[in-house]
């Protein structure tokens, strides 16, 4: 089955997906942008500040959502020796460091109106600015160690590390006493988030995916081209 996942046979896709992708994001965000500033209301206690969450949230979900991928693929390569899952795991972290920070930065800003201040070590901030180290860990270990195989070891064990992370961020409002509200939209019960501002927070987040697929498939496609030169048929 992975014999498929070969880079020489999905670089014909993905060379040529990122300008459809690039279409859609256009058109996707557009409508989130319109419906996130212009339609959807102001908060009752956060007035028109609420609107960052438009921005704040989605990162934070991409962000969260590109390293699980990350460690997934890594393991996975690991056990079964399928280097390219390396390499679509190299070519998602930028995009991931990147919402990572934006979800900081809108974090900041979004909580000197609603705290009083710009920074606050909260549990869920202090998490989260530890998953942008282990970002960037993972992407300057690969500068180290790009031509040795020994990389394929020393990012594994960086992303098994960092994922242990990931469910402290997502329950660190409900384990510790933080700023942060409590997660108001539930997969498994009724989220108390209203549906006005639901819609342009799913549609922001599909922008903010499709933005990260585009960077993702310049950034994988940049690698492939790096094989290709060094006249590899595969890695």
């Amino acid at each position: 089955m992975f014999k498929y996942l070969e880079p020489g046979k999905i670089f014909s896709i993905t060379s040529k997906a990122p300008k459809y992708v690039l279409f859609l994001f256009i058109i996707i965000l557009s409508i989130g942008l319109t419906e996130a500033l212009v339609l959807s209301p102001e908060d009752y206690k956060q007035s028109h500040s609420v609107r960052i969450m438009y921005v704040h949230v989605p990162a934070a979900w991409i962000s969260l959502g590109i390293f699980s991928s990350m460690t997934l693929l890594s393991v996975i390569g690991y056990i079964f020796k399928i280097k390219n899952f390396f390499l679509i795991s190299k070519s998602l972290a930028p995009s991931g460091l990147v919402f990572n920070i934006i979800a900081l930065v809108t974090g900041s800003i979004w909580g000197k109106p609603t705290w009083g201040t710009w920074w606050a070590w909260d549990a869920r901030i202090t998490s989260m600015l530890i998953l942008s180290l282990f970002f960037v860990m993972y992407l300057v270990a690969w500068r180290i160690y790009e031509n040795n195989d020994k990389i394929f070891k020393v990012t594994t064990i960086i992303t098994i590390l960092g994922i242990i992370n990931v469910p402290i961020i997502k329950y660190s409002v409900d384990w510790w006493n933080t700023l942060h509200q409590p997660a108001s939209i539930n997969i498994l019960s009724k989220s108390s988030i209203h549906t006005s501002m639901l819609f342009p927070l799913i549609i922001m987040t599909a922008a903010f995916a499709l933005f990260s697929l585009l960077i993702f498939l310049m950034k994988y496609n940049t690698e492939l081209i790096k094989i290709k030169n060094k006249g590899l048929d595969r890695l």
